[in-house]
Order: C-alpha cells, then structure tokens, then sequence
C-alpha cells in the first residue's frame, strides 16, 4: 500500500458497510478488500444515497487519495466504478487525473465526471482531430498523428503510448512558437527596411588605430563583424546583445555608433537610470575625447537651458552622439537623422517606450539592445527567437576572476578583520543588505542596524562610511555615490541599488548580508560591482545557518561558478521561466504542455524543424505544408503591431 496522500487506482469489493456517528452528523464506512489487504472506504457527505447504491460483494475500480494512521489505510470520497462498467468505457488500465477545485468536488463535478464527459466527447467527434502538422515532419520526428496522440494523452494503452503523446504534443506547441518568431523575424527583415552604413571611415578607423585603450577579445570582434553585416544589408538591424558584467559591451557599443557617424547619421544610448547614463557618458567621452566627436548627456535632471541647446544642437545635425535616460524618448528630442540606438539592461524598457525610438526618423534606426544579465539559451530562443543574439562569452585578458566565498553570521569577526586588511592596501568595500525596514517575520539584518554596527566597528575619523538606499533623494544618493567614487568613504552601505550602478575600479571586496534572500540573477549582477581594477576581488557571501535546499544551491553556485550563463542555468531551473522574464513580457511562457527546461532538447529540435520549413517554403504555400499553414493564420491572427519591435 503506498503512503499519505498517494493518489491510487484499486480493484476490490466491499464486504460491509456501517454507519458510525459523530459529534456533527454521522460519516459512512465501508470495509474494501483486495487479495493484498483491506481498508476503510470513508464518506463524510452523502452517506444515505452511497449506502443505498452500493452493491457489496461486487467487484469495483476505486480511485483516491490513501491516508495510513497505525498501519490502517482509508480513502476518504473515492471515486469509484463497477469493474463491468469500467471495462465497457474507453478507459485502459491507466486512470486519468484532471486539475479540479474544492468548490467543483464539492458540487460533485469529481475527476470521474469529468472523464466521463470526456469519453463522450470522443465519442461524439470520432476521435478526429485536424492534423496540424506535415505529414513530413511527422515521418522525420516519428510522431504520432493528432488524433492518436489526443486519444492517448486522455486513455492510454500503455506507458509508451502515453509518453508518445506527450512528445507529439509538446513537439507542436514548441513547433509553432518557433514559427512564429522565426517567420517575423524574415518578415521583418524583407519588410523593414533600414539605413544602409556600407562605409568604414574615419571615425572608426582613428579610434581602432589610434585609442582603442586594450586589444578587442576574439568574442568582441566577431561581435563587431555581425553588427557591421547587419548595418550593411539594406535590413533594419534588431540585435540583442549578451555579455556578462565586465566582458566589454561598451566598446562594441561605441564602434558600433562610430559606423553610424561614418556613415553621416547620429547615434543614441539610451540607458535605464540616470546614475548608468552619467557613468556611459564618462566612459564614451574619455574613449572618443581625442577624436573629436560631439557628445552630450540629456536626462531627467538636465537644465532647461541645456535642453534648449541640445534640441537645436541634435536637429540641425551639430551633435552626434546623444547619452541619456528616458528623457531621449520625450517627443520634443527629435534627430537630424538618427541612425542607430543602443538600448542598455532592455528589459527595464517597456514595448511602447521603445517603440518611440521608431518614430523619430522615416525609416527606423538600426538597435542594438544590450544586457549583462545572461539569459539561458532555451529562454533566448523562446523570447527573444525573433531578434538576432549576439553573446560575448570571454572576460577581456588581465582581469582576475573574482573570489567567492561563503561565510556564516558567526565567521563575522574574520569578516571585519579581512575589511580591514583591505582598506589597509587602500581598497574600498562594498555591503549590501536586502532590506530597509525591519522584518517582523524574517530575522534578516536590516539596513539602518548594519549600518550602526559597521561604524562602531569602523569609526571615524579613521574610516568613512557612505550610506545609499532607494529612499533617498536623487541628489543625497548622488552625493554619497561621488564620495565613494572619489575615495572619501572606504565603506560603501547600500541597498541593491547598486546592483547596476557606479563603476569604481578601487572597490575590490563585495560583502553579500542575507545573501540566501537573494536571487542567483542578483548576487550574480552585485558581485559583478567588483573586479573592475587590476587588483585580485572578492564577494562573501553572509548567511545565517539555516538554509532551504534551494539557497543552498544558489550559494554554492555562486562559489563555484562565475560564469553567467552558467549561473542563469541553474536559475531557470530553480525559479522556473516565468519568474525569471515576467509572463506579461511573453506569451510564449504560458505553455500548456511543454516545459522549456525539461524538453530542452525538443525545443532545439522544433526550432531546427521550424527553420528548414521556412527556408523552403517561407510563405507556407506548398500543399505539403497546408496544415501548417492553416494552424499558423489561426495561431497569428489579430496580432497587435508591436510584433515587430523587439
């Protein structure tokens, strides 16, 4: 007999049933019996209209959840069937189970009603179904046909022909989401047409030549080379560029505009906060200061009179490369003729706000979005499979991999010694809390009671400490930021709002507080703060003692593994796809069968399918593919416009 809470199917009779009376009412035992054993069948609601229609000494198919208390077995409510009725249904020996609610098994709508009303729908169409797919691709895949798989997903014979079913019907929903975004990224390309930036001139070649401060990694020049056939096709270029923190995107980014200038026409970077716009600004302006390029930085807190000047300035062609937040999407910043624009950390730009980028020329700039948060490959092809990717997979050479290591509340003491051998060789030091204001349910250090006893730990005027949280004010923030930046604080207390933030090559040591309340993504983007300077870093990761199996995972992870796309693996699996991208980013996420970490390999084979479909036949005209075609004009129809913007 199994467990608790077992779901089971039995073949058995019952030999006696009795009415046993309780505090509110009276429940209904029945005494069922197999060649195995007994058990109590109960029923708390009812009991008169079961007592009356039970047959005993008859054998029936039981089906329900086992409960065990001193080694006596009960199934409270089970569903249950006289074997000879069992036998004339479709069902086969294995038992259906469908979702269901309290609220419907109390109105009696069981898992066997449901079935039943399932077996008459079969019954009713015949079990035909529309083939959706090509007779083709079901011989290639060795598939089964619709309606064998629909029939055995609900009553199959055997094991095997439910585990086929499975893979028919996952197979088709991975198949045609690859097929959608596959189709709209040709049409786009065929449709779309963008500015064609068939020179490389002065601009580009002075700073390769002449300023580039490193060599470019084999990863950024490949990089380099797609961008430069995108840009020159005559198509709009919708790029989505990955590369982990400190792997160089910027200066792809900034060759990228160099093209754009070359070729006559103005470039945008358009970042999510203001602290990273100023932090862009600085970066491009000290790589292009000796080529003579005008630039200038437009965000929420620029001066009306500064606007004014880079309104004129941008109109009339005069400025060339345009820096800044949200405030490039207002409709007043209009370009002379923009030609390209860098999008950083997408995901913080919602659909519509990108879309502006659009409106600003005839034809659309060519963009290239960019994000230091690795996405997991499955996910990629699953949300981004319409964009073209571009990874760069490789840190630039010189920097030292950053040391992580994981430490309990007691090792603090250690902790405290370690800061201050660093600050001691002149470094700085970041600690990160999770939260502001104090849990009431959780025992997580807080910010403000961090902060108190660091400075006891650190006083002044031996050390200086800057504070940072998302509830102060812009300009306080600012403040304490540049102090930091500028080596007048060593220690830097903050909540995750420097997550993406500052870049300050002197701070050499990340310290992690209630590292477990972190997500991977998170810890992976904090430690990415540090190892930015030629010095050896650290993360130290702090936690209390007791952690779930999940943070356990996510810890160890991150000790042992610095690479991002790594690390985004670990987190899908853990988090699951919804919760890492957002399902309101992407239908694509609400599958119904299919799991795009577990059938991984099926959704690499639906694409492959998917793109050697459309290589033949990218209209879907051909008669073989008429069932593809019909399924996909069902699929596809009533899409919004925004289909086409990444």
């Amino acid at each position: 007999m199994q467990s608790n809470n077992s779901e089971v199917q039995i073949v058995g009779k019952i030999t006696s049933l009795r009415t046993v009376e309780q505090k509110k009412g009276s429940r209904l035992v029945a005494n069922f019996i197999d060649e195995t054993g007994s058990m109590e069948l109960i029923w708390f609601r009812g009991a008169k209209w079961i007592k009356d229609s039970i047959k005993l000494d008859t054998h029936y198919v039981i089906f329900g959840r086992v409960n065990a208390f001193k080694n006596t077995f009960s199934m409270p409510h089970p569903e249950m069937e006289l074997v000879a009725e069992y036998k004339k249904n479709l069902r086969t020996s294995m038992q259906p189970v469908y979702p269901s609610t309290e609220k419907l098994n109390n109105r009696g709508i069981t898992n066997r009603v449901i079935n039943k009303l399932i077996q008459s729908l079969f019954e009713e169409i015949g079990n035909k179904f529309e083939e959706t797919l090509s007779v083709e691709i079901l011989d290639k895949m060795q598939l089964l046909n619709k309606s064998e798989a629909m029939f055995n997903i609900h009553f199959p014979k055997n094991q095997s022909l439910l585990t086929r079913a499975r893979q028919r019907l996952k197979f088709e929903e991975l198949f045609f989401i690859q097929l959608q975004l596959i189709r709209k990224k040709l049409i786009r390309k065929s449709k779309i047409k963008g500015y064609v930036f068939d020179k490389i001139g002065d601009h580009f070649n002075d700073f390769y030549k002449d300023h580039l401060p490193f060599n470019l990694t084999n990863a950024q020049k490949k990089v380099i080379k797609e961008i430069r056939k995108d840009i020159g096709n005559g198509a709009q270029m919708n790029r989505l560029l990955q590369g982990d923190v400190g792997s160089g995107k910027t200066i792809v980014a900034v060759m990228s505009m160099l093209i754009a200038l070359d070729n006559g026409f103005q470039a945008a970077f358009i970042a999510p906060t203001e602290i990273l716009a100023i932090q862009h600004y600085n970066a491009v302006n000290e790589l292009l200061e000796h080529i003579g390029i005008s630039i200038k930085l437009l965000t929420g807190s620029s001066k009306t009179s500064e606007r004014k000047i880079i309104h004129h300035e941008l109109e009339n062609g005069e400025l060339q490369i345009l820096i800044g937040t949200h405030a490039l999407l207002e409709d007043k910043v209009k370009f002379k003729n923009l030609g390209i624009a860098i999008i950083d950390e997408q995901h913080r730009f919602g659909v519509a706000q990108r879309s502006k980028m659009w409106m600003k020329n005839v034809l659309p700039p060519h963009i290239l979005v960019m994000t230091a948060t690795p996405i997991p490959r499955t996910l990629a092809m699953s949300v981004y499979g319409d964009l073209d990717i571009s990874v760069i997979d490789e840190l630039p050479p010189g920097r030292k991999s950053i040391k992580t290591l994981h430490r309990y509340d007691r090792n603090r003491l250690g902790v405290f010694k370690f800061i201050r051998d660093e600050i001691a060789k002149g470094r700085q030091i970041y600690i990160v809390y999770p939260l502001i204001k104090e849990s009431e349910k959780m025992d997580y250090k807080d910010l403000m009671d961090g902060y108190e006893s660091i400075s006891r730990e650190f006083p002044i005027p031996k050390y200086q400490i800057s504070i940072v949280h998302g509830k102060m004010k812009s300009k306080d923030k600012d403040f304490e930021m540049q102090r930091f930046i500028k080596k007048e604080t060593q220690i830097m207390v903050a909540t995750t709002v420097i997550e993406v933030g500052v870049n300050v090559p002197n701070a050499s040591v990340m310290i992690i507080e209630s590292a477990e309340r972190f997500g991977l993504s998170q810890l992976h983007q904090l430690r990415g703060r540090v190892g930015r300077g030629s010095d050896q870093s650290y993360c130290i990761l702090m936690s209390g003692f007791k952690l779930t199996n999940d943070a356990k995972t996510r810890l160890e992870t991150m000790v042992k593994s610095s690479d991002g796309f790594e690390i985004a693996e670990v987190d899908l699996k853990l988090r699951g796809p919804g919760d890492i991208m957002g399902t309101q980013q992407s239908g694509v996420l609400n599958l119904r069968i299919a799991d795009i970490v577990k059938d991984a390999g099926l959704l690499q084979k639906a694409r492959t399918v998917a793109i050697d479909v459309l290589k033949e036949d990218n209209n879907l005209s051909l008669p073989k593919n008429r069932n593809i075609n019909y399924t996909y004009q069902k699929i596809t129809q009533n899409k919004a416009i925004w289909v086409n913007i990444s």
